[in-house]
């Protein structure tokens, strides 16, 4: 049997573009899960058998579009809350990046993003934890490496 070439969480990279001159992009530190979605939208359609019109007609699917979410955890960090904040903030969508890196090849997608959803948590005495939600404003682009 050969066994499928797995990788670990810490190999899917959320990375967030700096909004001025050229992009670079960074991971947002204390991420801790990272969850991305593949969405795409169908329009239904009746697929009627035109040799039997009293037959129950089965159901006929066009697609219509594409979209990315990406959800996480993250526990607070002082070094990219502020970052969050901004994305959450910006009118305009931000620069994404996301990678998933296996041994023998990359494969990422470039393209911008909205922060719709940037929750905290704080129990007394414990860490204050996060979670974060994203939208895809547009394409995705997606590059194999």
């Amino acid at each position: 049997m050969a066994e499928p070439t797995t990788i670990k969480g810490g190999k899917v990279k959320v990375q967030l573009g700096s909004g001025s001159g050229p992009i670079t992009y960074a991971s947002p530190c204390g991420l801790t899960q990272r969850s991305i979605t593949f969405n795409k939208g169908l329009e239904e359609f009746q697929l009627p058998d035109c040799a039997d019109p009293d037959s129950i007609d089965w159901m006929g699917r066009d697609a219509t579009s594409l979209s990315m979410s990406i959800s996480g955890e993250t526990i607070l960090a002082e070094e990219s809350v502020e970052d969050w904040l901004d994305a959450w903030e910006s009118v305009d969508s931000v620069p994404v990046k996301v990678i998933w890196e296996f041994p023998a090849k990359t494969i990422t997608w470039t393209g911008k993003m909205h922060v719709e959803n940037f929750e905290t948590t704080a129990p007394n005495a414990r860490r204050v934890n996060g979670t974060v939600s994203m939208q895809s404003d547009g394409k995705m682009t997606r590059v194999v490496a």
